[in-house]
C-alpha cells in the first residue's frame, strides 16, 4: 500500500472511537444526503446515545460509550469521548451540506473541512442492509416507537430497529433507508456488531458556539492535514484533549 495511502488509513481509524467503532456512523454522517423532503418535525436540542458492543466478549476492548448530538435544526454536532483519543467532535453544517472534523495533534489543532455536495456522486455506495416494516409500535423513552427489522449478511439473524417517525431523521442519518431518527439500532463495524440506544433527549435550544469551529483551530482540507502529519516528526499521532 503506498505511503500516502497507509497514512490515510491510520488517520482516519485513529479518529474513531474505539479502533472504528465509529467509522461505519461517521462515514454515514457525513455522506448521507438529507436534502430530499421529508416527513416529520423539526427538534433542536441534544440527543444521547449509548454504544454498546454486542459481542461481550470484546465488551473489555471496546467498553461502553456515549454519542451526543446537539442541534439547532441547521447545524448538528456530534461528540464522542475515549480516554485514548480525548473528544471527536464533527460538526455538519445540514442545509449547505458541508462539515468539519476537529482534532487536536501533535501538529496542531484542525478543522478538517469537507464540501459534501461535491461529494455526493462519488461517495454513495450500495448499502448491504435491507429493511422492513413491522406493525404496531413499542413504547420507548415514553413516546411511540415505530418498528423495522434489518438484515445485513453479516448479521447471524435479523434484528429489529426503533425509529421516531415524527423527528426528522437527518439528525442522526446513519440508515438514508429509515423514515424517522433511529432510536434503537445496530451497526455492523468490523470489531463486530455495535449497539446504539438513544438514552436522552431532551428538547431545548443550545449555545449558538457550540455550532462553530473554535478560533484556535486551523481550517484545512482533509489533504492538506495529511501533508502536515507527513511532515509531523512522530508520524502524525493524533492526541487526546484535556
Amino acid at each position: 500500500m503506498p505511503f500516502h495511502n497507509c497514512m490515510k488509513h491510520l488517520l482516519i481509524k485513529a479518529t474513531i472511537l474505539n479502533k472504528a467503532t465509529l467509522l461505519f456512523g461517521l462515514i454515514m454522517l457525513l455522506n448521507v444526503d438529507y436534502s430530499a423532503a421529508q416527513k416529520g418535525k423539526t427538534f433542536t436540542g441534544i440527543l444521547e446515545y449509548k454504544i454498546t458492543s454486542r459481542d461481550t466478549s470484546l465488551r473489555s476492548i471496546l467498553p461502553d460509550n456515549s454519542m451526543y448530538i446537539y442541534t439547532n435544526d441547521t447545524i448538528m454536532r456530534m461528540e464522542n469521548f475515549t480516554d485514548q483519543l480525548g473528544m471527536q467532535v464533527t460538526i455538519k453544517h445540514m442545509e449547505k451540506n458541508k462539515s468539519y472534523l476537529l482534532l487536536n495533534t501533535v501538529a496542531g489543532k484542525f478543522a478538517i473541512q469537507t464540501d459534501l455536495s461535491a461529494q455526493k456522486d462519488t461517495s454513495k455506495h450500495k448499502s448491504k442492509y435491507t429493511f422492513k416494516k413491522r406493525i404496531f409500535k413499542r413504547k420507548f423513552l415514553g413516546m411511540k416507537a415505530n418498528r423495522i427489522i434489518a438484515s445485513h449478511p453479516d448479521l447471524e439473524e435479523p434484528i429489529e430497529f426503533l425509529y421516531f417517525k415524527k423527528i426528522l431523521g437527518k439528525y442522526n442519518p446513519t440508515f438514508e433507508e429509515i423514515p424517522g431518527l433511529p432510536v434503537r439500532y445496530s451497526v455492523v463495524t468490523a470489531d463486530g456488531v455495535i449497539d446504539y440506544e438513544l438514552t436522552k433527549i431532551n428538547r431545548y435550544t443550545p449555545n449558538r458556539d457550540l455550532f462553530g469551529v473554535p478560533s484556535d483551530f486551523e481550517r484545512v482540507t482533509f489533504d492538506e492535514f495529511l501533508s502536515r502529519m507527513i511532515e509531523t516528526k512522530n508520524g502524525g499521532e493524533i492526541i487526546p484533549e484535556e
